[in-house]
């Protein structure tokens, strides 16, 4: 009994170090990674493009990936060559960042090829510590908060290193990911449990689909899909606005986290309280307040407004992925768990962040301003210049204009280079108060409540899970 016991913390310790640091991986360069990339030449559109190939990296690779844990090789082998592997293609990305002339799309193809490693790890990590378990629902939670505390971590490194906007953000990542690639070949062994002969079918994890004949998992993957449109927002917007009212990045973004510690601890309590529709529920209803806050809190600059908006963040996320991470567990059949977990990873980070990349990389074109309008805020002289490119590219054949594109890139580039730190700081700032938040904000907002109104009425399980 008491070597039973040993094991069992042991096992806890291990799998608690790996949520940490797979989460710490994410959140060191995920979030805060636009404050840097937008000072080499990153627009909405190339934002656009950088948050969807994680996703659709998502789309293609857990299926794969579930495939392989689940019959060929062991979990904790393939969690350890995946982030060595996203670790070296990391360190691809972040030397073109640092040649004279960065290209935001080969930068976004490394990101891609990392994501493809980095996805399916995911689902992966779930499904090393529910192997673990005996009762997932009592015990994932206590586990999986490592990972946010992790996430917490990384944003107070950034803040602490002041790598909130500059590249280092980028090397810390990869130090992370060959540290848990190492870590991972220590982890509780966990054997592949699918036998009989494979197929085409069980490759491309068609064996998955099954989940889709029940009418309620079949609500809660589009619910989930849908509301990670508005999720991508978040993401890819949120700590330009931190930027914009002077709070400190990596630190401010970290406390939607730390509120996510909180609720994680209490999510039993509110399971047998709530049960999974009204978890989800509360969850999506948290979504639309956040981003009411941020609509108006944005536009004036109400610094505890996009404080309040990022805490929220705890329930966002808690009572909507963590609570569909532990449904999807106990509703798939036992030998296609980790294939269930990729299903999930698939609509929701895959598709629907896809999707939500697209939208909100848009949504932010259609409110922010040429360039040349904050240059001219801060150097009139030097905005004519920029003004006559950007009429040029407005005129031009797509061809040309991807040249031009690069022309401009290179142009504001020079000038940055000359700019005093003080110059480069109001140059900054006059780039994001030129942005129309309060509209941009409002539509992310507006998508959440339909998609809560619709989860209500038609989300119906036929017992509480």
């Amino acid at each position: 009994m008491l070597a039973a016991t040993a094991m069992n913390l042991t096992h806890r310790i291990k799998l608690s170090v790996m949520m940490f640091l797979q989460f710490f991986i994410w959140g060191a360069w995920y979030v805060t990674g636009p404050n840097y990339l937008s000072t080499i030449g990153f627009k909405a559109e190339d934002f656009g493009t950088m948050y969807s190939v994680g996703p659709i990296a998502g789309m293609i690779a857990p299926f794969f990936v579930g495939m392989i844990a689940d019959r060929f090789f062991a979990a904790q082998k393939v969690l350890a060559v995946m982030h060595l592997l996203g670790a070296a293609l990391m360190f691809g990305a972040v030397t073109v960042m640092k040649s004279a002339t960065p290209s935001p799309a080969t930068i976004n193809l490394f990101f891609f090829a990392h994501m493809l490693t980095y996805f399916p790890t995911l689902a992966l990590t779930n499904t090393i510590a529910m192997k673990c378990m005996t009762n997932s629902e009592k015990e994932f939670p206590g586990i999986r908060v490592l990972g946010t505390i992790g996430w917490i971590v990384a944003g107070l490194t950034i803040t602490g290193l002041k790598f909130d906007t500059n590249i280092g953000m980028f090397y810390l990542t990869i130090g992370a990911g060959v540290l848990l690639g190492l870590f991972s070949f220590a982890l509780p062994a966990t054997p592949p449990t699918a036998t009989g002969p494979i197929s085409v079918r069980q490759i491309i994890g068609l064996d998955a689909l099954v989940m889709l004949k029940n009418r309620s998992y079949l609500v809660f993957l589009l619910s989930s899909m849908l509301i990670c449109i508005p999720l991508a927002f978040y993401y890819q917007i949120t700590s330009r606005i931190v930027e914009m009212t002077e709070l400190p990045i990596g630190l401010t973004m970290s406390y939607g986290q730390m509120s996510e510690i909180f609720f994680m601890l209490v999510m039993p309590f509110f399971f047998v309280r709530l049960g999974i529709k009204w978890m989800l529920a509360v969850g999506m209803l948290a979504w639309v307040i956040r981003y009411a806050l941020f609509a108006f809190g944005a536009a004036d600059e109400v610094r505890w407004m996009i404080i309040l908006g990022v805490v929220l963040h705890g329930i966002c996320y808690d009572f909507f992925f963590v609570t569909g991470q532990i449904y999807t567990d106990q509703a798939a059949p036992k030998q296609v768990r980790a294939q269930a977990q990729g299903l999930l990873v698939l609509f929701t980070l895959g598709l629907g962040m896809a999707i939500g990349a697209k939208v909100a990389a848009k949504i932010e074109a259609q409110h922010t301003p040429p360039i040349s309008v904050a240059i001219a805020r801060v150097l009139p002289e030097k905005a004519g210049a920029v003004k006559a490119l950007e009429e040029r590219m407005a005129a031009a054949p797509v061809a040309e204009k991807i040249l031009l594109t690069g022309e401009l890139n290179q142009l504001v580039l020079a000038i940055r280079s000359e700019l005093s730190p003080d110059q480069q700081k109001a140059l900054r700032k006059a780039e994001l108060k030129s942005i129309a938040w309060k509209p941009l904000w409002a539509a992310p907002a507006i998508f959440a409540a339909v998609i809560l109104v619709l989860f209500a009425g038609l989300f119906r399980p036929k017992q509480k899970v």
